[in-house]
């Protein structure tokens, strides 16, 4: 049970309207995440900000999947695991490739490093070594990519905690995290 109540559509004031009415516009769907967002309308339309922003870098679609995934079973988040598994099929990812992300690395070579370093950033506060940032150069990623990369392990670290911190309802397919060996 959700310890942060969500904001639903008999109580949202006119502001968290039509938020909600421009979310579910484009997902088809206002996820429960987005509902305990909304007590702050003001955080809600930063997160929306800054998920726009960051949604029309040079990261595709896949590679950003990819890095939620394994940021979302390396912080424990279960709700979303389950949501990005949602979104990351859609987005063409196979189940092989969604157990390699949350396992932190990827069948393809250069997500692998990608999801590595994410990781990395999570792992060690954003200390990461030169060795790291060289290895995204070395595989083709550019100084954009790696700050596009940095902005979202910040947003997906933030959504892990918001979700760890309200134990928001999944709305999603349910996806049981893995325990630690």
């Amino acid at each position: 049970m959700s310890r942060i109540t969500t904001v639903n559509n008999e109580t949202a004031n006119i502001e968290q309207r039509a938020l909600f009415e421009a979310i579910h516009s484009q997902l088809g769907m206002v996820p429960n995440f987005l509902r305990v967002f909304a007590h702050s309308p003001d955080a809600l339309k930063a997160f929306l900000g800054l998920h726009h922003i960051a949604g029309h870098g040079s990261l595709d679609a896949a590679t950003r999947e990819r890095i939620a995934l394994a940021l979302a079973q390396q912080n424990e988040c279960e709700y979303c695991l389950s949501a990005h598994t949602a979104i990351g099929r859609k987005s063409g990812l196979n189940g092989a490739e969604i157990e390699a992300n949350r396992a932190g690395t990827s069948q393809d070579a250069k997500a692998a490093v990608a999801v590595r370093f994410a990781r990395a950033l999570v792992e060690h506060k954003g200390e990461v070594t030169n060795a790291e940032l060289q290895s995204m150069r070395d595989v083709g990623f550019s100084e954009a990519d790696l700050v596009e990369v940095i902005t979202h392990v910040g947003m997906n670290f933030m959504t892990n905690i918001l979700g760890k911190a309200s134990r928001v309802d999944v709305d999603f397919p349910k996806v049981t995290l893995k325990q630690a060996a």
